[in-house]
C-alpha cells in the first residue's frame, strides 16, 4: 500500500462482519484514488466522542452503523432530507478548515476540528434497489400513488423503508406489520406528512395472519426489515397461502443478506413475484457515500438521486459495476 493521503471508515460495535471495507475500495480502485483508504473501527456510544477527537485532517468520511446512527447526532448537522427528518444518519463527511492537499501533509493539528456534515444514504439505498430491480425486470411504475407498501417491523430500519416508500410515485398507503404494534408511534406522522394524506399509513399486528395476508395481496411494494431468520414464520405463511403478488409484478425487499436468498425471498418468488436483498440496499447506500465522501457530489437530496445516477459519467456507472462485482464475491 502507497502513502495514505485520505482516509474513510466505518464505524459501530460490532463491526468486524461489515462488507462497507469492500465496497468502498472497490470504489476507490474505480475511480483511480490510489491514495484513498477504508477501513473499520469497532466504536461503541462512548467511544465516539473519543474517536472523532482524535482524526486528524486526512480524514474525509465516516460511515455509522448500529448502535452510531443517533449518537452522531449531536457532532454534525443533518444535511440532507432524511438526516433531518428522522435523525438518523449512517454517513458524516469531514471538512477542514484549511485546503485538504495542505493539511494532508501536516503534522497533527490537535486544536484544528472538522465541521461534520451528516446524511441519510439508507433512504436512498432503499430506493434505488427498488428502482434497479423494476429497470432490470422491465417493470413500468405509474405515478398515480394508488399502491400500496407494506413494511415488516417497526425498528429504526423500518423509518426508513416508510421513508423511502413515501418517494416511490406509485405508493398512496403505507401498511406497518409488527409484534408490537404501539412501537414507534412516529412511523404514522412520519406517512401522513409526506403522503399528505390523514390516512396514509396503518399499522397491523404481524401475529394476525389474516391482516397479514391481505396487506401482502394488495402490496405493490413489501419491504421485511426484521433481522436474520425472524421472517421465516412469514414466509411458511405466505408459502401455504393463496396469496400472489399484485399485479403479479410486486417487488420485495429483504434488508438481510444471510441467509442469501431469506426464506422470505425464496417465498415470494415463488409466487411470482420479484425479490431482492438486503445487498442491493447496502450497495445503493455505499455508492451514494462514495460520491459524498470524496466530493464527486455535494450534498444531495433523495429525490434527485436517481435521476442523478442514470445521467452520471462512464466513471460513475464503472464505479457501481465495480463495487457490485466486489460484494458478490465477498458474499
Amino acid at each position: 500500500m502507497g502513502r495514505i493521503a485520505h482516509r474513510c471508515a466505518v464505524l459501530g460495535k460490532p463491526i468486524a462482519h461489515s462488507l462497507s471495507p469492500v465496497l468502498h475500495m472497490a470504489a476507490y480502485r474505480a475511480l483511480g484514488l490510489d491514495d484513498w483508504h477504508y477501513d473499520r473501527h469497532e466504536v461503541g456510544e462512548a467511544d465516539l466522542g473519543g474517536f472523532l477527537a482524535g482524526l486528524d485532517p486526512t480524514w474525509r468520511g465516516l460511515s455509522l452503523t448500529m448502535p452510531l446512527k443517533r449518537t452522531i447526532q449531536p457532532y454534525g448537522t443533518p444535511s440532507n432530507l432524511w438526516a433531518r427528518e428522522l435523525r438518523v444518519a449512517n454517513t458524516a463527511v469531514l471538512d477542514w478548515p484549511q485546503s485538504q492537499a495542505t493539511l494532508a501533509n501536516a503534522s497533527p493539528m490537535p486544536d484544528v476540528k472538522p465541521t461534520i456534515r451528516l446524511y441519510n444514504t439508507d433512504v436512498i439505498g432503499i430506493q434505488l434497489a427498488f428502482d434497479h430491480a423494476e429497470r432490470v425486470n422491465g417493470l413500468h411504475v405509474e405515478g398515480d400513488r394508488s399502491g400500496c407498501a407494506l413494511v415488516i417491523g417497526n425498528g429504526n430500519t423500518a423509518a426508513s423503508a416508510v421513508a423511502a416508500c413515501t418517494m416511490m410515485p406509485h405508493v398512496g398507503h403505507i401498511i406497518v406489520a409488527a409484534r408490537h404494534p404501539q412501537g414507534n408511534p412516529e412511523l404514522k406522522p412520519l406517512a401522513e406528512r409526506f403522503l399528505k394524506r390523514p390516512d396514509a399509513l396503518d399499522v397491523i399486528d404481524l401475529n394476525d395472519s389474516h391482516a397479514l395476508l391481505r396487506a401482502f395481496g394488495e402490496a405493490c411494494a413489501v419491504i421485511s426489515t426484521i433481522p436474520g431468520h425472524a421472517a421465516d414464520p412469514v414466509a411458511q405463511l405466505l408459502e401455504e397461502s393463496s396469496v400472489r403478488p399484485s399485479d403479479g409484478q410486486s417487488t420485495l425487499l429483504d434488508v438481510v443478506y444471510d441467509p442469501r436468498p431469506s426464506a422470505l425471498m425464496r417465498a415470494w418468488r415463488s409466487k411470482g413475484g420479484i425479490a431482492i436483498g438486503g445487498e442491493e440496499m447496502l450497495l445503493y447506500q455505499a455508492l451514494i457515500q462514495v460520491l459524498l465522501m470524496t466530493g464527486i457530489w455535494d450534498g444531495d437530496p433523495p429525490s434527485d438521486a436517481d435521476s442523478r445516477l442514470q445521467n452520471t459519467t462512464v466513471d460513475d456507472d464503472h464505479v457501481e459495476i465495480a463495487m457490485r462485482r466486489a460484494l458478490e464475491e465477498a458474499l
